[in-house]
């Protein structure tokens, strides 16, 4: 049996759609899926550099971040804008939040000896956030840019069904395979099988869209100010499986776009195309279009030639597209020789 979450119309109303990230839920999630092997092609590649470039040390913070069940509280539970930000709040964390944290976590499973040490030993708990800190570093940091893109992306296609049929449109399509809406109760199959009601009591819920969170629902009933659910963003969605992260991290060596696929871009019009994506990622071709001052098939044919190239991806929901930006592109972009 799944998780019954019982909507009133107040909770339709107060319910939004997170348009960017959240640190924490990324980092976390990531850190599940260093120590699974599933999702081999979308998530194979980057699971592998990030392993090898891992140090031991790693091991300690990943001891709190089982791939099954519950993550210790204060690592899981910040509220940061930015991986930065979130580092620095687990480093702050006070000693009575992070007892109460751990011995939380102890009545689910059991932690690590050293573990039950850590609101007593300062350097202990540096180590930790050390480990933590590295971890993000590879895992997550070389790719923040790509998972912000994937997120707005999204926030532009759940835009459209927001527009196109109301709050219930988007609960019935953020994650079909996982989550249905059956009015008024959104029905969520939890990984760990909890089977349970719970009453929004007219709060609504925050829907986050994940980027690691590729399958199973995170479920955060005790949240501030409202409760949140998270979901796969669009790309992981769509009907193939495509490997994600494709770019290596910084200073790594990669072969770049082809010659003449970066030539192409060069020319006054595409290069106008690369920029307005860049500007408004997640619009439409039409929306493209109109930005641009160029008919509706031209814009077409110039995302099409930017996608090839690798300067843009393109997430579509039926018969609608959302354009943005990769971090080549942007790169493109940024560079002195490369700005339109």
């Amino acid at each position: 049996m799944p998780l019954r979450i019982h909507f009133t119309v107040e909770d339709l109303a107060r319910t939004r759609i997170a348009d960017r990230p959240a640190p924490c839920l990324e980092l976390t999630t990531a850190a599940r899926q260093l120590q699974e092997r599933t999702h081999a092609v979308r998530l194979g590649a980057w699971r592998h550099r990030t392993l090898a470039s891992l140090h031991p040390a790693s091991r300690m913070v990943l001891a709190l971040m089982p791939p099954r069940g519950p993550i210790t509280g204060f690592l899981s539970g910040a509220n940061a804008a930015t991986p930065v930000e979130l580092i620095e709040q687990v480093r702050s964390t006070p000693r009575t939040r992070l007892r109460a944290s751990l011995e939380h976590t102890a009545q689910a499973h059991p932690l690590p000896s050293w573990a039950h040490r850590l609101p007593d030993d300062p350097l202990l708990l540096r180590k930790l956030c050390d480990s933590l800190e590295h971890l993000a570093g590879h895992a997550l940091l070389p790719h923040w840019q790509e998972v912000q893109a994937m997120a707005a992306a999204d926030a532009a296609v759940r835009s459209r069904q927001l527009l196109g049929g109301g709050v219930e449109a988007v609960l019935a399509r953020v994650n079909p395979r996982r989550i249905r809406w059956r009015a008024p109760v959104l029905e969520v199959a939890m990984a760990s099988g909890l089977d349970a009601d719970v009453h929004l009591a007219g709060r609504g819920m925050l829907l986050q869209p994940s980027v690691f969170a590729v399958e199973a629902p995170v479920v955060d009933l005790d949240a501030v100010p409202q409760p949140v659910l998270s979901y796969p963003v669009a790309r992981l969605q769509e009907a193939a499986a495509t490997p994600l992260f494709t770019a290596l991290p910084p200073g790594a060596h990669r072969a770049g776009p082809t010659a003449d696929a970066v030539g192409s871009v060069l020319g006054h019009t595409r290069a106008a195309v690369l920029s307005t994506i860049a500007r408004h990622p997640g619009c439409s071709t039409r929306q493209l279009a109109a930005l641009v001052g160029i008919a509706t098939a031209s814009a077409s044919e110039h995302a099409t030639t930017l996608r090839n190239a690798g300067l843009i991806d393109t997430h579509r929901d039926r018969r609608t597209t959302a354009h943005v930006a990769t971090p080549t592109g942007l790169a493109v972009l940024d560079a002195p020789s490369g700005r339109p």
